[in-house]
């Protein structure tokens, strides 16, 4: 070949290459369009009844409200007991006994690590994942959010800031909700401000920072708040002392008056950033009130007369219980554009079905053999999918025995089976679509459900057993975080975070 043929075919296998490139990142740009960015606000013991469309008379979420207003709603959407358990059940699509987690504490709240995450599986889709908040599936590094899939980290330790235990579950020492130390990329930083703001802070940066990306991404906002000690700032606290609340309340409420500012920050800037037609915008609690239990419970009634009775919806039991009032939460997704806005959906669904419900939305694929829930997406595009949708059984348990006991002796006690009518706990049934307060059994009547739900329990029971992979192990001698902190103090300190720029 002579050589001007020779540059001729050069110059045509030239133009072939950036032909091919610029279809293929013509295919990338369209295959990334469809699949959304997520956002997924999950809050610490708040519950269903704290908010303001859901009846409460003196709290007030005009940001939530108005979330709750755009969105497709979830009016059963169920949860553990306890927030380790629901936030593993997140994280997997399975039960929580069958991640080992049964508990709270006490290596018990350690995620197991053959368990496949959601975010291993949307990296595999060509996600990014943040995590801003609280993790509380490990505190040991094998168990930490970067090892199950997490590119960006910005989390306490522990159940909540400032907690520590006589084993490996403990926050940074002597940590606190105002001006707290955060574990930002494996590395402590010394944060300004009201906790609540500050993970909502790095959220928001990474946020703007992934969006100007090609990659989706996946933003987990996991507030600690309204979880106990009730510490609010002291604006949103005000409001509730003036009305004659007292302390305890006074924080809770001011608390979630608090993420409600930062709910109606975060739609300000996805919609001045111009992502809300193309991210899915998710809001949810991790468990029951722990509200009503500052009405009645240890600290004593709300104050400011009967009026302020705390507000539960009208169920029966908060945080800690298998009642509705424990494991019933918030659930509103919002995809302006995709998801036709202001909808009610009563079918039952639970934190087991969110990890199939995104990977059908972004593509991604299920680990084999593990994931137990269902996606969601077909009550959520179409209301006429409900009339069709196959009736199941949810399976809960407090969990929470004492360390050694035998769990098999705890399997009858503190238990609930839930269909989309009956809630089975304890052995009392409960007819919820006659009954949604609990107050009548009606297990002398029905005793073929009866049996049906408990046979149902027991192999769920078996199955999950040799799964809790927690249980009888030895309580670690030593706190990773405090070791981790007290090395870095040594090597050089804390240094001052930097905000990233609104």
């Amino acid at each position: 070949m002579n050589p001007a043929s020779q540059s001729s075919l050069r110059l045509l296998l030239s133009r072939a290459v950036l032909a091919a490139a610029a279809l293929l990142l013509a295919i990338t740009a369209a295959h990334a369009a469809d699949r959304p960015n997520i956002v997924l606000v999950i809050t610490d013991d708040q519950g269903f009844g704290p908010v303001g469309r859901h009846g409460n008379s003196w709290l007030r979420t005009p940001n939530m409200d108005a979330l709750h207003d755009s969105s497709v709603r979830f009016t059963r959407f169920l949860v553990s007991p306890t927030c380790a358990p629901t936030r593993s059940a997140l994280m997997t699509g399975r039960h929580p006994f069958k991640n080992g987690i049964t508990h709270t504490i006490n290596e018990r709240e350690r995620m197991a690590l053959g368990a496949s995450t959601l975010p291993q599986a949307l990296k595999k889709a060509g996600y990014q994942s943040g995590i801003f908040g609280k993790w509380h599936l490990g505190d040991e590094d094998a168990y930490q959010p970067a090892a199950r899939g997490f590119d960006e980290v910005f989390i306490h330790g522990a159940g909540g800031i400032g907690q520590f235990y006589d084993n490996s579950c403990a926050d940074a020492p002597k940590n606190t909700y105002f001006d707290p130390v955060i574990r930002h990329n494996g590395k402590f930083v010394k944060t300004r401000g009201f906790c609540t703001d500050v993970f909502f802070t790095a959220a928001l940066g990474w946020i703007k920072e992934r969006s100007s990306k090609s990659e989706p991404f996946f933003a987990y906002i996991a507030s600690n708040a309204p979880h106990s000690p009730y510490n609010a700032p002291e604006a949103n606290k005000k409001r509730f002392t003036d009305l004659g609340f007292k302390p305890g309340p006074a924080g809770f409420y001011g608390m979630i008056e608090n993420i409600d500012e930062n709910v109606g920050r975060l739609m300000a800037k996805l919609a001045e950033w111009r992502l809300m037609t193309n991210t899915v915008v998710i809001f949810m609690s991790d468990n029951g009130s722990a509200g009503d239990g500052l009405g009645r419970g240890a600290l004593g009634s709300i104050g400011a007369g009967s009026a302020m009775e705390a507000w539960n919806a009208g169920m029966k039991g908060t945080k800690n219980s298998v009642e509705e009032g424990g494991v019933r939460v918030p659930f509103f997704v919002r995809w302006d554009g995709h998801f036709k806005p202001g909808r009610d959906i009563d079918r039952i669904a639970a934190h087991i079905d969110i990890f199939p419900t995104l990977a059908e939305l972004t593509g991604a694929a299920l680990p084999a053999n593990q994931v137990e829930g269902r996606s969601l997406l077909p009550l959520i595009r179409d209301a006429r999918a409900a009339a069709a949708w196959k009736d199941r059984m949810l399976f809960d348990h407090v969990g929470r025995w004492p360390i050694g006991a035998e769990p098999n002796a705890h399997q009858w006690k503190d238990y609930c089976v839930r269909n989309q009518r009956y809630r089975l706990v304890n052995g009392a049934l409960f007819d919820m679509q006659e009954d949604p307060g609990q107050a009548k059994d009606v297990a002398e009547k029905h005793p073929e459900v009866v049996a049906e739900l408990k046979s149902a329990y027991d192999r769920f029971w078996k199955e999950s057993r040799p799964m809790m992979v927690n249980e009888g192990v030895p309580m670690s001698k030593t706190r990773p975080y405090w070791v981790a902190y007290e090395k870095q103090v040594a090597e050089g300190g804390i240094p001052e975070w930097k905000p990233p720029a609104p």
